[in-house]
């Protein structure tokens, strides 16, 4: 890199759209040539461009909660392949414990060499399989107590040897694991498309150095960074400390103190006091938790920047080892990343005084037989702000996927959805309302095992600054003789004709009526 380059306002904004447009290519390329609904329809997925060292530069706008934590997942591959790494490798990484979120969420990371003798660029996409093993179909076990419990664990796996892609090695694992996956070609294919996302987003990379010299693109790499940690910093100059305690359904608590240096212009987030870790899979990966606070910091900036690691450099986090939030090997973690984030999230918020309490969950919905296997997420309300009502019916925070269309649901599966419905009145009240959720009507039409990992059916979500609570959600199936009740996490053999019924929470309300 030229040490005379200095950034240039409107070529600082060129890059930085530049990488964008070719992380959302990217994205493009996975969604038309992924296999599985989950990746095809829902868009449970998210591509994004690291540097040399690993740092995140630019994504598409996809899954907060996959893309602020891609970037441990690099750094542990980089540090793992540094002697062996070599062109036209490309690698598999799902390890919780090496900047994974939870064994669904696959990562195929691609090393980009352009004749140098190290990769000068790394390009991800990580997306959420249906499937991946486990005790129960799509890989989402309400109680798993263990990481292998929950599938197939891929640490740094090369999954392509110097352009040769290794079928059968990676079958062998998928179908010979203690608890196997339920469809190996459907993983690979969606493998495949990754690879092929991946090869997009080099090739871009290529024809970009081709016309502006690798000097240039990675200097305003670094300028992108520089740019993004100057707008969180600015961020920081109007904040105040504060701290919050968010008690979970399962008596768990998030504790998170938020501390403001103005003068050097950082902040210090703490989690000291924080449940230790669980025997359930509410833990959340030290990555998830990062990945979190980058979210919450990124959204408080309202200059238009890229998330990437520069939004981190003036953050300061810590999380008590052995603690929920940064747990240890083989702690299951499933639901951290899909709940426990929207638990930090919610906390931040409240910490920092900025608004209320989101829907706080993702309403992890699956069911599955030896042929089938599904997984969504299910939206609600989201909090109220200053000036601002919640929204109704809306994926919030740590996701931002899609749910599948009903002819495409009912049409790959033996469901019937019976109705799809606003939750009125599930917002809570005050001069700014929370946003409502929604009721969700599943009828099955052969025998399937179901299971629901879901948070606030217990504990509201909660309104600030006077504003009252969100009502908390309900799970429960309806059969032709009874109604049965469902704990926030369950899971239950369903037969022709029952109907799981999902309500979802609404968000909490801002200030006093």
């Amino acid at each position: 890199m030229s040490a005379s380059l200095q950034p240039d306002p409107v070529r600082l904004e060129i890059f930085k759209n530049l990488y964008q447009f070719i992380a959302e290519q990217m994205g493009i390329v996975l969604k038309n040539t992924a296999v599985s609904v989950n990746i095809k329809e829902r868009l449970d997925f998210s591509c994004a461009i690291f540097d040399s060292s690993g740092f995140l530069i630019a994504n598409a706008p996809h899954i907060p909660v996959h893309l602020g934590s891609m970037s441990a997942s690099v750094r542990s591959l980089i540090a793992a392949t540094n002697e062996t790494i070599a062109p036209e490798n490309v690698y598999l990484a799902n390890n919780p414990y090496n900047g994974g979120t939870h064994l669904p969420d696959v990562t195929v990371i691609t090393p980009v060499f352009l004749n140098e003798a190290k990769p000068v660029f790394y390009l991800a996409s990580r997306g959420h399989q249906a499937d991946i093993g486990g005790i129960t179909p799509g890989s989402m076990p309400p109680y798993s107590t263990s990481i292998e419990e929950e599938g197939i664990l891929f640490d740094n796996f090369l999954l392509v040897d110097r352009g040769k892609f290794r079928e059968a090695a990676v079958r062998e694992i998928l179908e010979h694991h203690p608890y196997p996956a339920r469809n190996s070609d459907r993983n690979i294919a969606d493998f495949k498309a990754q690879i092929a996302a991946n090869n997009r987003g080099a090739n871009e990379l290529t024809k970009m150095v081709a016309n502006y010299g690798l000097d240039v693109v990675e200097a305003y790499m670094k300028f992108v960074r520089d740019n993004a940690r100057e707008a969180v910093q600015r961020t920081i100059e109007v904040l105040h400390d504060g701290e919050f305690v968010y008690q979970m359904d399962s008596g768990a608590k998030i504790q998170v103190r938020v501390e403001i240096d103005k003068s050097k212009r950082r902040a210090t987030i703490d989690f000291t006091g924080t449940s230790s870790q669980l025997n359930s899979n509410f833990n959340a990966p030290r990555a998830v938790t990062q990945a979190a606070v980058l979210y919450v910091f990124r959204t408080l900036v309202d200059d238009d920047i890229p998330l990437n690691d520069g939004c981190l450099e003036p953050l300061e986090i810590i999380v008590p080892e052995g603690c929920m939030l940064n747990p240890t090997y083989p702690a299951a973690v499933v639901a951290g990343n899909v709940e426990t984030s929207q638990t930090i999230v919610d906390a931040l918020y409240g910490a920092l005084g900025v608004m209320a309490a989101s829907q706080g969950t993702m309403n992890n919905f699956t069911f599955g037989n030896a042929k089938h296997q599904y997984y969504e997420t299910i939206c609600g309300g989201s909090g109220a702000g200053a000036n601002f009502n919640g929204t109704d019916a809306v994926q919030t925070h740590m996701t931002n996927s899609l749910l599948t269309d009903p002819e495409v649901l009912e049409s790959r599966y033996p469901v019937l959805l019976e109705s799809f419905s606003l939750r009125q009145d599930s917002g809570g009240k005050g001069k700014y309302v929370g946003g409502d959720g929604v009721v969700r009507k599943l009828r099955f039409l052969e025998p399937m095992t179901a299971g629901i990992l879901s948070s606030h059916r217990l504990v509201p979500p909660f309104g600030l600054k006077g504003g009252q609570a969100g009502k908390v959600g309900k799970n429960y199936i309806q059969t032709d003789k009874t109604d049965r009740e469902l704990d926030s996490t369950a899971t239950a053999e369903m037969e022709p004709g029952d109907v799981f019924v999902i309500e979802t929470p609404g968000g909490g309300g801002y200030g006093e009526e």
